[in-house]
């Protein structure tokens, strides 16, 4: 089975879906000449031409709007986006157009597009580069909003977003784009609004999505050497958000720890929680637990930084005080 990076597997996607389908393009700063600034786009302008990989001025409204505007008329942007902290200056375009037109106008039209953006901290950016503001769009009926966390899932859910009737806001971490993983040849689209059980356990439910699920994962593989059995679920999808799963995961764990990489106040894990108590109550065993970035604009000094985002040790620290709670280690 082929091993792809993150980045590779979106790269590998993008040139698949423009051979498969001529009204798919690319759009963004920087993407054709420079090849993208994380890479993501290189060597498609060359093989693709300058019609099917646009560079765009710094003018994100613009070209956000420009985007919308052809998929109205037909065609399938993929919008790149060179940082989420940089969708606030098209926010108007994503929120009140893009996610509003179908409705608005009776499905006289939809808006195929998507809008590929990474975020996250750790990579010393500073406060105004490494936020997770995904809240923003999980929260604005209209959207459909995901966040793979391995490369397969990477590969299979940007296929079925570009092939998707519904503008998809594509989130990727920064801190996944060298994480490497098995992705089958034979890889079949993704259901969006789907969460995976990336490990199945019978103590304790671990919850995150993006980076976050992958620190689960690794938080569930040492409490494992401990003697926990904790499951993993990747949440793959923020709008719509699979509870289902959710729910069926806490009902037979009694127990739950979410982790985020945005802020703690009003964030995705205050949903997953209120999902968990309104589908799970009577069998949840102790309170829902949170982990999430301290509530500060991120600091550029990495110690700070590193201090301020959440860790495998903040979720295991989590996990077994909750487990302790229970009189379960």
């Amino acid at each position: 089975m082929p091993v792809l990076s993150y980045r590779e597997a979106l790269r590998s996607t993008l040139r698949e879906e423009l051979m498969r389908d001529d009204d798919v393009f690319l759009i963004g700063e920087e993407i054709g000449v420079f090849e993208g600034s994380y890479k993501i786009t290189e060597g498609l302008l060359g093989e693709f031409g300058a019609k099917r990989v646009r560079d765009t001025p710094i003018s994100e409204e613009g070209f956000v709007g420009a985007a919308i505007g052809a998929a109205m008329l037909g065609l399938r942007p993929v919008v790149e986006l060179m940082t989420i902290n940089f969708s606030l200056i098209a926010i108007d375009q994503i929120v009140n157009h893009a996610a509003k037109i179908y409705g608005m106008f009776g499905g006289q039209t939809s808006v195929p597009m998507v809008i590929r953006t990474p975020g996250g901290g750790g990579q010393q950016l500073g406060a105004t580069h490494s936020q997770n503001i995904e809240l923003y769009y999980a929260f604005v009926p209209g959207l459909k909003v995901v966040a793979p966390s391995t490369p397969a899932d990477a590969k299979a859910l940007l296929r079925t977003a570009i092939r998707d009737d519904d503008p998809v806001l594509f989130l990727e971490n920064l801190a996944l784009y060298n994480v490497k993983g098995e992705v089958p040849e034979d890889l079949p689209t993704a259901e969006i609004g789907r969460a995976a059980v990336t490990r199945p356990g019978t103590d304790i439910t671990l919850i995150g999505y993006s980076r976050m699920a992958a620190v689960a994962l690794e938080a569930a593989e040492k409490l494992a050497a401990e003697g926990v059995s904790a499951e993993v679920v990747d949440l793959r999808s923020l709008r719509p958000l699979d509870r289902e799963t959710l729910v069926h995961s806490v009902r037979r764990t009694g127990c739950a720890v979410v982790a985020e990489d945005d802020w703690l106040t009003y964030g995705i894990g205050a949903e997953v929680a209120a999902s968990i108590s309104d589908g799970a109550f009577d069998h949840l065993d102790a309170p829902v637990r949170r982990v999430a970035a301290a509530e500060v604009p991120l600091p550029y000094a990495k110690s700070l930084e590193d201090a301020a985002l959440p860790s495998v040790d903040s979720v295991l620290t989590a996990a077994r005080e909750t487990l302790h709670a229970v009189g379960r280690r």
